[in-house]
């Protein structure tokens, strides 16, 4: 079992997960998901990775936040918490909600991000994903996002049936394991964990102003990796072809929105070249 911690970053304490010892890797989840989305890949990376899973600002067992859910002020918790740990350079995952954030991070701090492998998230303020969102975006964003205070009313008592849903639909019906679908259930439950989740949300547009700004002035040099399932497939990658320097692009066949859950052989199949600096090969 990896080493729970509570760490003081950047005016909040995050929970943090720790396993094993050498580079280190910075996981970052998503929603509705905990540290615990990156077990099976913690497992396994820990024999030559020192891994470091946080719950985000607000998630989980992470203190509470009234404010903080953009995307630039979760890179610099991110950042902060590298620092407190005394890491000067890592490798650094994330999947949807994680995703902006681990981008931001290695588009402000290249010195600090050793390689960059983000999944499964559009970057908002960015062309490329055109056909993806020709319908629209998912159903949830604009659900979560409306007037502050009317999705938490409807949840409230039901937590359990909606997580349950976005377990299920990410994994193409074939859910998770029941230790850790209780831990996300528990983590999501009850107006003010509901609310701290949404404001993720409703600080998108905040966050797309933060990442058109940066890519303005800057381009992605870190060696990068986008990973695609379903339903976000190679849009995220073609975004990225626009101003990363190297990059490489996979989308997993057969596999759900939660990866690391999903397909975590198919992933770590696809890390381990990567993380060791290795070609992995492009899809």
């Amino acid at each position: 079992m990896p080493e729970l911690r509570r760490v003081p970053v950047n005016g909040v304490e995050l929970n943090v997960a720790l396993a094993g010892s050498g580079p280190a890797v910075l996981l970052l989840h998503g929603f509705p998901h905990t540290w615990e989305l990156w077990t099976d890949v913690m497992a396994d990376l820990s024999g030559r990775y020192r891994v470091i899973a946080p719950d985000l600002r607000g998630f989980g067992a992470s203190s509470r936040a009234a404010s903080g859910y953009d995307a630039g002020t979760l890179a610099e918790d991110a950042a902060a918490l590298l620092t407190a740990l005394g890491v000067s350079s890592a490798a650094v995952v994330g999947i949807d909600a994680g995703t902006p954030p681990a981008f931001l991070l290695a588009l402000r701090r290249p010195g600090l991000v050793r390689r960059l492998v983000v999944m499964e998230s559009l970057l908002g303020g960015l062309p490329g994903a055109e056909d993806f969102l020709a319908d629209g975006p998912p159903w949830w964003f604009g659900f979560h996002s409306a007037a502050p205070g009317l999705a938490e009313t409807v949840l409230e008592g039901h937590e359990a049936d909606y997580v349950d849903w976005f377990l299920r639909a990410g994994t193409l019906g074939d859910g998770v394991r029941p230790a850790v679908r209780d831990a996300f259930v528990r983590a999501y439950t009850g107006r003010e964990a509901l609310s701290r989740a949404f404001s993720y949300y409703r600080a998108l547009p905040e966050s797309a102003v933060q990442i058109e700004r940066a890519v303005a002035t800057a381009r992605l040099t870190v060696p990068t990796m986008a990973v695609g399932a379903r339903p976000v497939g190679d849009a995220l990658e073609r975004q990225l072809r626009l101003l990363a320097d190297d990059l490489t692009g996979h989308v997993i066949e057969d596999c759900g929105h939660i990866i690391p859950l999903h397909r975590p052989r198919a992933l770590l199949t696809l890390l381990r070249p990567f993380l060791a600096g290795e070609d992995a090969g492009a899809a």
